[in-house]
């Protein structure tokens, strides 16, 4: 038998609510998906019976249950085991359109790309209407992942979501592409690498993916971890964006670009601070961020003015944390 076309890879814990409408959106796919590999990460609600009870309706997909190690896990496990020729990430609170992927396929096919690139709606369970992600982003014709990441720098929009893309796996498996288990935000690192090592890549703008925004209600102990984590994981992925741009000398205007949107990206971190419930925590992580070196490697990567004051002013407050928090 030939190998499966189309694999899709859906990470699942504790979605109850909105699995259904997920799995329902993968039934109804044009063409059916050959292969979906959902991966049970220790849910604890009514996700297994109702994993259970789509199994008719989806007789290609394969549920693998494990403990739970987070969604970086949960995505890698699958990668371990797909094994179609293409490749799209579906998250499960998500859900797809009936033609997601078909001209993506074929124009992988046709021509010979290492990622299709498409676009997705914002999705607000109809408190507000629904819009594209990328609302005036032009289709391009084949070119390498980093010019395309360069147009995104340009334009001062690129965001970074790995279920937009259809990826060939063997593109994937030959740069051993893996997801930093624990991590928020794992999408950062490997979009962007993704993209800087992709030699052929195609956007198009099809609206393929419905991505849900849902209300969210944190206790303050919830919201104190859940913000520990965004800043833990944020630093994580600055470093790791300084390690790409460093790896750039040979093309210093997109080397200076990533910089200063690894700079942007982790500026974010002092909006997370002030909003900790445990005062004392977020004046710790502030000076712990100035002494470990994170605001140093920011200052080295910033490229405006406009970046520097703003470390500058962070780099003071973290010495006089107890009163700045």
């Amino acid at each position: 038998m030939s190998a499966p076309l189309l694999s899709l890879v859906v990470p699942v814990y504790n979605v109850a609510p909105y699995l259904p409408r997920c799995l329902e959106s993968l039934a109804a796919l044009n063409p059916p998906a050959d292969e979906i590999i959902v991966v049970d990460d220790g849910s604890t609600d009514e996700c297994p019976h109702i994993l259970a009870d789509f199994g008719p309706r989806l007789p290609q997909m394969r549920v693998i249950r494990q403990e739970n190690g987070g969604l970086s896990a949960a995505r890698n496990t699958a990668l371990e085991v797909a094994t179609g020729k293409y490749l799209a990430f579906v998250d499960s609170d998500d859900f797809v359109s009936p033609d997601a992927y078909t001209e993506a396929l074929r124009l992988a096919q046709d021509e010979d790309l290492d990622m299709v690139l498409l676009n997705a709606n914002y999705h607000f369970e109809g408190r507000e209407t629904d819009y594209a992600i990328y609302a005036d982003v032009p289709a391009t014709d084949v070119v390498p992942g980093r010019e395309w990441l360069r147009q995104r720098f340009r334009a001062g929009r690129f965001l970074h979501m790995v279920w937009m893309h259809l990826y060939r796996r063997d593109f994937i498996e030959r740069q051993h592409f893996r997801f930093v288990p624990r991590l928020i935000h794992e999408d950062v690192i490997w979009t962007t690498a993704a993209l800087l090592a992709a030699p052929r890549v195609r956007y198009t703008g099809h609206i393929a993916v419905h991505y849900r925004i849902p209300l969210r209600h944190f206790s303050p102990e919830q919201a104190q971890r859940r913000l520990l984590a965004i800043v833990d994981s944020s630093v994580v992925n600055a470093e790791a964006l300084a390690t790409m741009a460093d790896g750039l000398d040979a093309d210093p205007e997109l080397q200076g670009m990533l910089s200063e949107h690894l700079v942007d990206g982790a500026l974010s971190i002092f909006h997370k601070l002030p909003k900790m419930p445990d005062r004392r925590v977020a004046a710790a992580t502030l000076r712990r961020l100035r002494e470990d070196g994170f605001i140093g490697l920011l200052w080295r990567h910033a490229r405006s003015a406009a970046q520097r004051r703003r470390l500058a002013r962070h780099w003071l407050r973290s010495w006089l944390a107890g009163y700045f928090l």
